[in-house]
């Protein structure tokens, strides 16, 4: 008689998870609590070609203005009102890859590359990442991605390679066009409307740079491919088998007549969206109603009802709420700090200490510090608003183009979802792969320290040419 095995699995360790909205609410505490500490001051800001700059040699201390309980409360509101242009532009770009997503065309068009590409293995890799970051950098795709890890993995075991390869075919990928931001509203878009850029100035050398880590990224995940598919036991496999791939590798799924007009109403929404941005100076708004009318056109190409459509859309939305309260919330810090007049103390100590400093050290020391920030706070867009209304006027000080300023902060964010612990889609997507973040990290750090390296060169560079306009 076989004596029956029970088998006990181990408890699991609590996830250490850290609420954005707590931290976010903690910092909004301290800098209230600086207002009566720090001491108060103040620059004169000057218009000087059609934007708004500090005049470096016009600060002056001033009278304390502590700000109160009740005023603290208040900000949370206020930052929503300033930030209300950015909230809603979020909302309405969520929408738009709701009904996106109601018509299927990127889930056709996925596994449609997905089983032309079974028998070519070694072009798996390059191709789909690069479809990854070409969203990433054009449309900030980050949340949107994590539909497709499931599908990515089974195809990835199905030819040899392993499930950190299929996950990191999407993380990666994303993350490489997110970092060099070519076109990306959620990051760049909204930095350089802080720091009064032209929308999406100065994407030639993001271009350059998105070629040159989408390279090294593709080359990294491509060794290791290699290495598990010559060794097999060299690969991490989780929960997933490579049976698993059978439904994927036997999908019959093509691109419809429907499909392809939709892609090319979105590929021609973008040629406009460039047209605009370069030839008329088009900003969030005329953005925004870009994409409400794309939104609108795909309806009726993909032949959603109106009822479909709608709530569609506000769900969409609704998916990007969390976002775009960070964004609110993020605002009322800064709100915050400047009734307490604060921050131009802290710019003028900075720029005082530092001022006879050579500039690549100047942001380098940007750069790193931006990099640390996004340790904290993981969110893009919330990232932009709290920082690039103080870095802005600090380059300003410290003689950095305001567009060098942005590339620290893209960079520096990008490269912070592949590693932090406190980037939330990154989490969730390692949930899904079932890889431990301590697995991934190791893994994964070779990669960031390469990127962080390329990015650190990428500004000093950027601060030698006098990236610009400005």
């Amino acid at each position: 008689m076989k004596q029956e095995v029970i088998v006990t699995e181990p408890k699991r360790k609590r996830e250490w998870k850290l609420n954005v909205f707590a931290l976010l609410l903690g910092m909004l505490v301290i800098a209230t609590l600086l207002t009566y500490i720090l001491p108060a001051g103040e620059y004169t800001r000057i218009e000087q070609d059609g934007r708004t700059t500090v005049d470096p040699n016009s600060f002056k201390w001033i009278d304390s203005t502590p700000v109160g309980l009740f005023d603290m409360t208040k900000s949370i509101h206020t930052g929503m009102v300033e930030a209300a242009n950015i909230i809603f532009f979020v909302l309405i770009i969520g929408g738009f890859f709701g009904v996106l997503s109601a018509t299927g065309t990127v889930d056709v068009l996925i596994k449609t590359m997905a089983t032309k590409l079974q028998t070519r293995e070694k072009l798996l890799i390059p191709v789909m990442m690069l479809f990854f970051a070409a969203g990433g950098s054009l449309m900030g795709m980050a949340e949107e991605t994590l539909a497709y890890i499931p599908l990515l993995i089974p195809l990835a075991l199905a030819l040899g390679f392993d499930t950190i390869t299929g996950t990191a075919i999407v993380l990666v990928g994303a993350s490489a066009g997110f970092t060099t931001a070519v076109m990306n509203p959620f990051t760049v878009g909204i930095a350089q409307g802080i720091a009064e850029l032209p929308t999406f100035s100065g994407m030639g050398y993001r271009l350059a740079l998105f070629v040159i880590v989408y390279l090294v990224s593709v080359t990294f995940v491509y060794r290791y491919a290699m290495k598990v598919k010559k060794n097999p036991s060299l690969g991490f496999y989780g929960k997933y088998r490579t049976e698993d791939a059978n439904d994927l590798l036997t999908s019959k799924a093509s691109l419809s007549a429907k499909h392809k007009w939709i892609l090319a109403a979105f590929l021609l929404n973008y040629v406009v969206l460039a047209f605009g941005v370069i030839k008329y100076q088009w900003y969030i708004t005329e953005i925004a109603s870009l994409f409400v009318i794309l939104t609108i056109v795909i309806a009726i190409i993909g032949k959603l009802s109106i009822d479909r459509t709608v709530k569609s859309f506000t769900e969409g939305s609704a998916a990007l709420i969390s976002g775009a309260l960070v964004i609110g919330i993020s605002r009322a810090i800064l709100v915050v700090l400047n009734e307490g007049h604060i921050v131009d103390p802290m710019l003028y100590e900075v720029s005082e200490s530092i001022k006879h400093v050579p500039g690549y050290l100047s942001v380098t020391g940007m750069y790193t510090f931006q990099t640390l920030i996004h340790f904290i706070l993981a969110s893009g867009s919330g990232h932009a608003m709290l920082t690039m209304p103080v870095m802005t006027p600090l380059a300003d000080l410290l003689d950095i183009t305001r567009q060098t300023a942005v590339l620290s902060f893209s960079f520096a964010d990008g490269i912070g979802n592949i590693i932090f612990p406190t980037a939330g889609t990154l989490m969730a997507g390692l949930a899904i792969a079932g890889i431990p973040w301590t697995k991934w990290a190791k893994w994964i750090l070779p990669l960031v320290a390469i990127q962080f390296v390329i990015g650190l060169i990428s500004v000093i560079i950027a601060h030698a040419i006098n990236y610009g306009p400005f």
